[in-house]
């Protein structure tokens, strides 16, 4: 009863983990006076900037803790594959600070009153963050959920409908991060439907822990097989 009641918890936990990473959804839009062409020479506030700066390191920390919060379990049906998710997490969330901190250069830039010589480094810095989002929520998403997708089809926790999402929209989102860096396609056009199987496949896995949480005979299943290991 104990460890199926820790099972749950960790499911819950996680669950509640990936629905708070959908709070980077406005940072677009919130950055879009910030990245615009005269924004460091420009007035008004720096709400919006500060904001998306704020959700992103939320989602960043939010996205190292799926990965930590899955591991004891996924390691039963593969610790590389478990460690490869934590990984890939790290650098995900790793390289969504390092754009944080090209927009928050931007709008410091501001705030000194740098003036229209700044602005040729400010059209820079908001050119690196979209260079770096291509990494940080093009590319390394698509390697976490095939990695995911993969190690939860095996294990059978959650149903394997729902993995096939996770590791088609990986492969689908792939090919978007392709096409944008060998500028076959716009970054910001009709390219980004196809990270929207991986947003499925992210909220809908965790309303599924929240209000399922793992299959119990999955569990079994892998706790069978770690005695026998």
């Amino acid at each position: 009863m104990n460890t199926l009641t820790s099972h749950r918890k960790r499911s819950l936990t996680a669950g509640i983990l990936y629905l708070i990473t959908f709070v980077s959804i406005p940072t677009l839009a919130l950055y879009h006076s910030v990245k615009s062409t005269n924004y460091i020479t420009g007035s008004g506030p720096d709400t919006a900037a500060l904001i998306g700066g704020i959700s992103e390191v939320i989602i960043a920390i939010a996205g190292i803790a799926t990965a930590i919060v899955l591991y004891p379990m996924l390691k039963k049906q593969s610790e590389s594959g478990a460690l490869g998710l934590v990984a890939a997490r790290i650098l995900e969330s790793a390289s969504i600070i390092v754009g944080v901190g090209f927009i928050l250069t931007i709008v410091a830039l501001r705030r000194d009153g740098s003036g229209a010589e700044s602005l040729p480094v400010a059209h820079a810095l908001a050119t690196m963050y979209d260079r770096i989002f291509l990494l940080s929520q093009s590319f390394m998403p698509a390697i976490c959920d095939l990695i995911l997708g993969f190690l939860l089809y095996k294990s059978g926790l959650v149903p394997k409908a729902l993995c096939r999402i996770g590791i088609v929209g990986g492969l689908l989102l792939i090919i978007s991060y392709l096409a944008v860096f060998f500028n076959i396609a716009d970054q910001h056009g009709s390219i980004a439907v196809l990270a929207l199987p991986v947003a499925i496949f992210e909220f809908s896995l965790g309303v599924y822990l929240i209000v399922k949480g793992f299959k119990p005979e999955a569990v079994a299943a892998l706790e069978a097989k770690k005695q026998l290991v």
